[in-house]
């Protein structure tokens, strides 16, 4: 079980309000670290670093899983996330301590990656208030490549997806993967962010109108039958494209998405006889490894004698040999160069980012002092149980110096006792929940338990699996 790594039983039921429910009742062994349980975020993305060191940090599905569960087993992440695109590698943990969870972290990326200094100093390390914008920011596409992206809401549900079929997360991650996905669609829903957004397939039409002003009559050929792909097909069959050609490793993946394109499907096998002719080629295949060398594309320039073709690789990790932009004759294009494409879009994009930057704002804080009124609970816990047995002590010694009352003054004395120590637990709780500010809610709360001498309070950091 989950718990027990953390070395808690479950207890009662004391905040339900779509987050958290179960209390555990017991901790051993962490003492004054569960006051700093936090949401964190270590991550990259195309701010702090290249395509070129994005995709030395790619995940595959299957190292994914290995990664969660791996990592989920770290004493310091309590629950964690992978979230992984074209555009970023963000850890997302919920820790009760944020600098060794972080050189957990880096061991981990230094074990299984290779993770170089001049590459750890591109990681952003965010906690707290920060990191719950910084997710609030990402899932409402505020910090995509290209601003209003439709796209994200649909890969942070499937990180967060994945992160639960490997018992990696539970009520913390939930909680804030929840809200996230809400703040998202109220910004959409606020803001002029989705009427003005564009997505990494419109992109790269755009950059194809660039390089052939009117694309009729111009030649698709999609390398990779996912998503992005279609999508770009799409686009640039709207855009007057008239032929489109789908080569994948998996034929019946090419037949299927051709379908759909009112294309052809071309055997993998097949490929250079159509990257001879075609105009334009979109490459997304998920492919680990380089799929066009340079060696190939100097092939294809010497078939095309000196005519041009549009190059756009949306794929990371890439999916063309860099080098290959110094082929004449051929235009390439990755990811980090879609979003020149539509500065032109930036303008009504900016408007709508403003104001929802400030949702966003506005939404972390409610949620912070969402989560700062349950890091007292389990304080608030030992303290009813302290006084509890304060009181039962007291009757106790009154009944042996006095000796026993008649029954009726019994109960009155019971229920006199027992609204006192109810209206002096209220108080409390309710100084210690409405506290704006951690530091200060932290000095608060122990204080009191100090004051009542409890033992460590409890803490609500892992669910059961």
């Amino acid at each position: 079980m989950l718990w027990e790594k953390a070395g808690l039983t479950l207890g009662p039921k004391v905040w339900n309000s779509g987050c958290i429910s179960d209390i555990p009742t017991g901790f051993r062994g962490q003492g004054e670290r569960i006051l700093e349980a936090q949401l964190a975020v270590i991550g990259v993305n195309h701010k702090t670093s290249s395509v070129e060191i994005r995709e030395r940090f790619w995940f595959s599905e299957s190292r994914l899983y290995a990664a969660l569960h791996r990592l989920a087993k770290t004493a310091d992440i309590v629950e964690i996330v992978i979230l992984v695109t074209c555009n970023r590698t963000e850890f997302i943990v919920w820790t009760p301590d944020f600098a060794a969870a972080t050189e957990s972290l880096q061991a981990y990326l230094k074990s299984e990656f290779g993770l170089k200094e001049s590459e750890w100093e591109r990681f952003y390390r965010l906690h707290g208030d920060e990191a719950v914008q910084h997710v609030f920011r990402v899932t409402a596409s505020l910090d995509s490549l290209i601003v209003g992206e439709p796209h994200i809401v649909a890969q942070v549900k499937s990180a967060w997806s994945k992160a639960q079929q490997a018992g990696a997360t539970g009520r913390y991650l939930d909680a804030v993967f929840q809200k996230a996905l809400t703040v998202s669609k109220r910004v959409r829903n606020s803001t002029a962010i989705g009427d003005a957004a564009v997505s990494v397939p419109y992109a790269a039409v755009e950059l194809a109108r660039q390089i052939y002003g009117d694309l009729a009559g111009r030649k698709v050929l999609i390398l990779g039958a996912g998503k992005m792909g279609e999508l770009s097909a799409r686009y640039l069959v709207a855009n007057g494209a008239s032929a489109v050609m789908v080569a994948n490793r998996t034929y019946e993946h090419a037949v299927d998405l051709a379908g759909k394109l009112r294309g052809e499907a071309v055997p993998y096998e097949e490929r250079w006889q159509h990257l001879a002719d075609a105009d334009i080629v979109i490459t997304s295949t998920g492919c680990p490894h380089i799929i066009l060398t340079r060696e190939d594309a100097e092939r294809i320039s010497r078939e095309r004698a000196g005519r041009r073709i549009l190059m756009i690789d949306i794929a990371v990790p890439r999916d063309i040999d860099p080098s290959v932009r110094e082929v004449p004759g051929i235009l390439l294009q990755d990811i980090d160069d879609l979003e020149q494409a539509v500065s032109a879009n930036l303008d009504g994009r900016r408007a709508a980012a403003t104001q929802a930057e400030a949702i966003i704002v506005e939404e972390a804080q409610a949620f912070r002092r969402r989560l700062a009124a349950q890091r007292v609970v389990p304080t608030l816990v030992a303290l009813r149980s302290r006084l509890e047995e304060i009181r039962r002590q007291e009757l106790e010694d009154y009944q042996s110096e006095f000796g026993p009352l008649p029954e009726s003054q019994e109960r009155a004395l019971e229920e006199l006792t027992t609204r006192t120590i109810e209206r002096i637990a209220d108080m409390l709780g309710r100084e210690l929940r409405e506290t704006p500010e951690i530091p200060e809610q932290d000095h608060l709360t122990a204080a009191v338990r100090r004051l009542f001498k409890l033992t460590q309070p409890a803490a609500a950091l892992r669910t059961q699996n």
